[in-house]
């Protein structure tokens, strides 16, 4: 029987079920540009330990694991998710490795806009071949992206390919892709934090939380 979690997100609220800043300790250089905090960094942590136990738990032949961890943003989230399977891994005596490699996902858009993805960071993609391979993303937006690179991916004959994501965004724009594994759902808005940024500003919140006019004036780029 399977008693493990697939595609599956806490959902976060908006506004009316965010948290007030003022009840947590935020930065002060960024006290004054956040509307509210979606999810604060406690439940993260939590979710990504229940998100390794399931990951883990979905993968039981799996002797090697490589994790692709998409820059810049998901940095953070990959190391919390790593540290967290590795745990589990020596607490339940698993036998299993894990490789790191870290990734950037470039999107080209031609004429009929059927846009192509490359992968940046591997100089050679074939050494995935009939490796088990979990892709680690901050959010999805509207997919595409993901979607792209899965198929490309799938070019080079992997064992199995997975994807978590700490945030699927909840929008109209989606074209219906969603990840195996998911921390939350979050409201169709400008959310940073927890690795996740506003040009270049914002990655080292600990917390997730959606900025406000303020600060998206002051922080524009010039």
């Amino acid at each position: 029987k399977q008693w493990y979690q697939r595609r599956v997100a806490i959902t976060a609220g908006g506004v009316e079920s965010g948290y007030d800043i003022n009840m947590f300790n935020i930065p002060v250089k960024y006290a004054n540009f956040l509307q509210y905090i979606l999810i604060p960094n406690g439940l993260i942590k939590d979710r990504t330990q229940k998100l390794a136990v399931d990951i883990l738990a979905s993968l039981p032949n799996c002797k090697q694991l490589v994790i692709l961890c998409v820059l810049k943003g998901g940095y953070k989230f990959c190391s919390e998710l790593v540290d967290c399977m590795e745990r589990y891994i020596c607490s339940c005596e698993i036998n299993m490795s894990i490789k790191v490699e870290f990734i950037r996902l470039k999107s080209y858009h031609n004429t009929s806009s059927t846009g192509e993805v490359e992968v940046i960071g591997l100089s050679d993609l074939s050494v995935l071949t009939n490796k088990h391979i979990l892709i680690v993303e901050d959010i999805i937006d509207t997919g595409k992206t993901m979607t792209h690179a899965l198929k490309l991916l799938e070019d080079y004959s992997p064992a199995s390919v997975q994807c978590a994501s700490l945030l699927l965004k909840r929008t109209d724009k989606s074209c219906g892709y969603v990840p195996e594994f998911i921390g939350f759902s979050c409201p169709d808005s400008f959310v940073l934090g927890y690795g996740l940024d506003y040009n270049e500003y914002f990655r080292d919140l600990p917390h997730i939380a959606v900025i406000n006019d303020a600060g998206i004036k002051h922080f524009q780029e010039v």
